[in-house]
């Protein structure tokens, strides 16, 4: 079977209605599945379901999680084409052992042995085909439980390089662990609730829920999660920082921080520096596609000085990017992106600059140029403040994200092997790109090395070759 890609979310709460509303907290990672896992004594129990974490109403869970519980997981993931048609089965949590029990569009599985939630990739080169009992459903997340099984929480830092931030439960130790590779391509977060310590893929988890940050997960670290709400933490191997820029760019929330820096406050920055490499005369007005690159919009309006005016909505906030097919995406991108009302009069005959986090496949851009020049727009610049996304790189390798994001290597990426001029001839309108060059200027700016991030999908190197 092939490998596997997910971009995920996940937790580790103390209470049943902290694991909801952190893993709710984090539903922008992913809507295709979600689930929870509760840890008691003598085993762990998990229900896992198709779709957002309003899917499942909180009130019938303390039904479900009966028992005397000390930890709690939680998980949110979008599916890839590749396993489109076994969502269900592949969300997390992951479990060895127990009695599953399906019920049409969610599964309770009781008693497990082992759970675990993870949010990466890793390749099936690291596992051996020895290594396994009976797999259930065949995930990487499952093959990297099964040599947890074997090897332990350390070997697993030491013989598998990324990229990974998961939490394994485990009935035969007392306290759940927290691992995060060696290069923290994937971020993870750890924080206090009520006195307890609390972990999440992403600090917008605590904000919203009454937790205080406390620190970023140490690379190629082991975080050991006491039922008091007490932690130690073991540094296992060298860390070789290799963060996502992704993840600023357009996956984390805006509330949220990388590294030490404020994601609005990156994403402003990329709109200032945008600006200074792609300025156009006699535009009327800033734009943007929603939700994410609002930030970055209103910061390149203020640089050259012109109005910012939205111009879109999208009745949902589910990302297309994350709908598993190119025809789930452009359904999705069809039935949610829309002109608000009035704009024809608003935009015929005007000039305009739409900003854009990223194009990858291109569908959501062409759909936005359609409705603009719909109603009369003279003309629509699109601007990207992320470079080209799945080129081929200088050392002749087609690029993509191989670590955690669904872009794998063959993807139908709109910028490989086109020029700014044949790509907008597709998307059908002007489209250009902030160098990638211009990208890690700002990344420095706000004291995040160029060194220390993954550019692979835009052209750099191999994270785990450089090493």
């Amino acid at each position: 079977m092939g490998n596997v890609g997910h971009n995920c979310g996940i937790v580790v709460t103390h209470s049943l209605h902290d694991a909801y509303s952190f893993t709710k907290s984090l539903q922008h990672r992913g809507r295709d599945g979600a689930g929870i896992a509760g840890v008691y004594d003598e085993g762990i129990d998990v229900l896992r379901w198709i779709g957002e974490i309003g899917r499942f109403d909180m009130g019938n869970l303390p039904n479900i999680f009966s028992r005397e519980y000390y930890s709690f997981l939680g998980h949110v993931r979008y599916a890839t084409s590749g396993r489109k048609s076994r969502i269900l089965e592949d969300t997390h949590p992951v479990v060895i052992g127990g009695i599953e029990e399906r019920r049409d569009s969610h599964i309770f599985v009781r008693g497990a042995e082992m759970a675990c939630v993870m949010n990466g990739h890793v390749d099936d080169k690291y596992f051996c085909d020895n290594l396994f009992g009976e797999l259930r459903i065949g995930l990487d997340t499952e093959k990297f439980l099964h040599f947890y099984r074997q090897y332990g929480e350390k070997e697993v830092l030491r013989k598998i390089p990324g990229a990974y931030t998961v939490a394994i439960a485990d009935i035969k130790k007392k306290d759940v662990m927290v691992l995060r590779d060696r290069f923290g391509i994937k971020p993870g977060v750890l924080g206090v609730k009520d006195g307890k310590h609390v972990v999440a893929s992403e600090e917008i988890a605590f904000t919203e829920n009454g937790a205080n940050f406390f620190e970023e997960l140490k690379l190629g670290s082991v975080y050991y999660l006491a039922r008091d709400g007490s932690y130690k933490v073991e540094e296992v191997v060298e860390e070789y920082p290799k963060s996502c820029f992704f993840e600023g760019n357009y996956i984390s929330h805006v509330l949220s921080s990388l590294n030490g820096v404020m994601v609005r406050s990156l994403r402003q920055k990329l709109g200032e520096k945008l600006a200074e490499e792609h300025n156009f005369e006699n535009i009327d007005l800033i734009t943007y596609l929603p939700r994410c690159p609002e930030p970055a919009a209103r910061s390149y309006a203020k640089k050259v000085n012109k109005p910012f005016v939205p111009v879109f909505y999208k009745p949902r906030a589910e990302r297309a990017f994350q709908a598993p097919t190119t025809e789930a995406r452009e359904d999705s991108i069809s039935k949610n992106l829309w002109l608000l009302p009035e704009m024809r009069e608003k935009l015929e005959g005007k000039r305009i600059i739409c900003v854009d986090d990223s194009t990858i496949r291109g569908n959501n851009s062409k759909r936005a140029g359609k409705l603009l020049y719909e109603v009369g727009v003279e003309v629509a610049y699109l601007l990207n403040y992320t470079p080209k996304i799945g080129i081929v790189g200088n050392d002749g390798k087609k690029r993509g994200c191989m670590f955690g994001v669904d872009m794998p290597l063959n993807d139908n990426f709109v910028a490989r092997n086109r020029s700014d001029d044949e790509i907008s001839e597709v998307i059908g309108m002007p489209v250009r790109y902030l160098s990638l060059e211009g990208m890690l200027e700002v990344f420095e700016s706000l004291g995040i090395r160029r060194g220390n991030l993954c550019t692979f999908c835009v052209g750099g190197k191999h994270p785990f070759m450089e090493n």
